[in-house]
């Protein structure tokens, strides 16, 4: 259960209006997801957490459906459970298959499986895989 409740548009101050018009203006959307409407309860994290989200997921070397795929697989291993919805609408958004998914999530599943291993073995890294 939620610790506030979400800021709505209509309730909102000027300046998280501001962020919030930003969004949708970004998003090409006419709503603002509930991620936002809870940070609004800080407006300064919500500006701070917006435009570096802005930056991070702008066009760059990375396709963006990489990087919503990346985003995917951070937010399962790190359990959380709105952004693993809302990534993989993005993501699907952006051409995701449910195929791309079974794989992610194998990978996913293998890379913690193995780091364990390898954090409990304390497994020393090779030396040809050290940037020389």
């Amino acid at each position: 259960m939620p610790i506030a409740k979400p800021i709505e548009y209509a309730d909102a101050s000027a300046e998280v209006r501001a962020v919030y018009d930003d969004i949708m203006k970004t998003r090409g959307s006419d709503w603002v997801n509930n991620f936002w409407k809870y940070l609004a309860h800080d407006p300064k994290t919500l500006r701070r957490t917006w435009e570096s989200v802005k930056e991070v997921m702008a066009p760059g070397a990375l396709d963006p459906l990489v990087k919503e795929m990346i985003y995917v697989a951070v937010s399962v291993t790190n359990n959380c459970e709105y952004c693993i919805h809302s990534h993989t609408a993005g993501a699907r958004a952006k051409g995701m298959t449910d195929a791309m998914l079974g794989e992610l999530l194998a990978v996913v599943g293998m890379a913690n499986e193995t780091n364990r291993l390898a954090n409990g073995w304390q497994v020393p890294v090779d030396d040809a895989f050290k940037v020389k």
